[in-house]
């Protein structure tokens, strides 16, 4: 894990961002990363004692768990199965369906793999 309460100690005490990084064991890119997130959202040295890497990279870089809001509209489950056990219904015909019926209804559909992947 990357060691910001390092990096924050080591730019408070005025070390170049080479130096930080070789200390660390991290990129250059990786340090000025953290001080230009940290100016942003003003963490500065000396931090709270409960302040430790993982409080902080939390803090700096939430973490990506968090769903997205997607505006796509998800297929008719139940309708595709039902329909799959016809012969001569293929995965790409219900797709193509679906890819229809989004348009005319002015919705954005998922593309094939992820029409797939969901099914």
């Amino acid at each position: 894990m990357t060691k910001y309460r390092e990096i924050l100690r080591l730019s408070n005490l005025g070390l170049s961002q080479q130096s930080i990084a070789d200390s660390c064991g991290v990129s250059k890119k990786t340090v000025n990363r953290v001080l230009k997130k940290a100016k942003e959202i003003n963490i500065s040295w000396p931090l709270d004692a409960n302040d430790t890497d993982a409080v902080l990279a939390e803090k700096l870089f939430p973490s990506a768990d968090k769903p997205i809001a997607s505006n796509k509209r998800m297929p008719d489950f139940a309708y595709i199965r039902k329909e799959l056990l016809r012969n001569g219904v293929s995965k790409k015909l219900l797709w193509t369906e679906y890819m229809e019926d989004c348009r005319t209804n002015g919705e954005e559909p998922l593309m094939y793999s992820q029409f797939c992947y969901h099914i």
